[in-house]
């Protein structure tokens, strides 16, 4: 049976870097998609901005994904450590 990591800590993982959590958790494919569309999202919002633009808001795209990746990998970590813990 694997080893199931803390929820916390993936969470800390995917916030730090995008696609982290979801590797931690096992579903590496996931994970590499997430921070595929970070990094795509990212440069096309950065390519269609404006110059005097912020730094958020020239990859405002890409951190949008980056957002929408961490409770999600923090949700699948939950799951995962909930389903072992109800199996005898």
């Amino acid at each position: 049976m694997p080893k199931v990591m803390n929820p916390y800590l993936v969470l800390a993982l995917a916030v730090i870097l995008p696609g982290a959590g979801h590797v931690a958790v096992g579903e590496p494919r996931r994970g590499l998609a997430f921070a595929f569309f970070v990094v795509l999202f990212g440069a096309l919002t950065y390519a269609t901005t404006a110059p005097d633009i912020s730094f958020i808001g020239r990859h405002a795209g890409g951190l949008f994904i980056w957002a929408l990746s961490i409770p999600d990998a923090y949700r699948r970590a939950r799951i995962r450590a909930l389903n072992t813990n109800l199996t005898p």
